[in-house]
């Protein structure tokens, strides 16, 4: 039996949340990059393997596994040696479990409405309503790192290894200003001296920042 295999475009937010859980917990994971710029092969793996047809998808002994999130937790609950970046703790646990939510259904809800507005309509801004949707999502993650160094408390989780490749990719279309939000910037500086971030989000998010610039032309 080999390593699990990701297919992934590295583009997406969520890829790069499962590649920096992966680096944390030091697993060795084979990567299958599928082009985003080639939509035939990426509809010839997708769409064949998997109901709702995303990325990314982790194929581990034969069993496939979809949803970043759900990724996760497999590989924390398979590999991982103890529970520190995903606590039992019950109290722990559900605010972590809260963070998560707000990553997915908040942050990474509009940053994606955003892009695919960007792809299918061909507009090359923000669109004002989307970003003041954003701006908000800040001011509660800005709240949420008030006297804390992360996202979930005190100590690196899941949560900070979801919401820092879903920040940094939204901070490239509604910037976050460094005044309004130091609690932010900080945590983002923070995740940035983990010693895997630069494999596991900022190769990502700079071929994001790419896309993004095309889109913009």
């Amino acid at each position: 039996m080999g390593p699990p295999k990701l297919y992934m475009v590295d583009v997406s937010p969520e890829v790069r949340a499962v590649l920096l859980t992966a680096k944390a917990i030091g697993i060795t994971i084979d990567l299958k990059i599928i082009p985003y710029s080639n939509p035939d092969e990426f509809a010839s793996v997708f769409l064949k393997q998997i109901p709702q047809h995303s990325s990314p998808f982790l194929i581990d002994n034969g069993y496939v596994i979809w949803n970043s999130q759900a990724i996760i937790a497999f590989l924390i609950g398979k590999y991982a040696n103890d529970d520190s970046l995903y606590p039992r703790e019950h109290i722990q646990r559900t605010i972590i479990d809260q963070r998560l939510h707000f990553s997915t259904d908040v942050i990474f809800a509009n940053l994606s409405c955003i892009v695919r507005r960007m792809i299918k309509r061909g507009i090359s801004h923000t669109p004002t309503d989307m970003a003041y949707t954003l701006r908000e999502a800040y001011d509660f993650l800005e709240e949420f790192l008030e006297n804390q160094k992360w996202v979930a408390g005190e100590h690196l989780t899941i949560a900070d290894l979801c919401l820092i490749p879903t920040v940094t990719s939204a901070d490239i279309l509604v910037p976050i200003d460094p005044v309004k939000y130091p609690n932010i910037w900080s945590w983002i500086k923070s995740c940035q001296d983990l010693p895997y971030y630069k494999e596991g989000n900022q190769i990502g998010l700079d071929n994001f920042k790419r896309l993004i610039k095309t889109l913009r032309c």
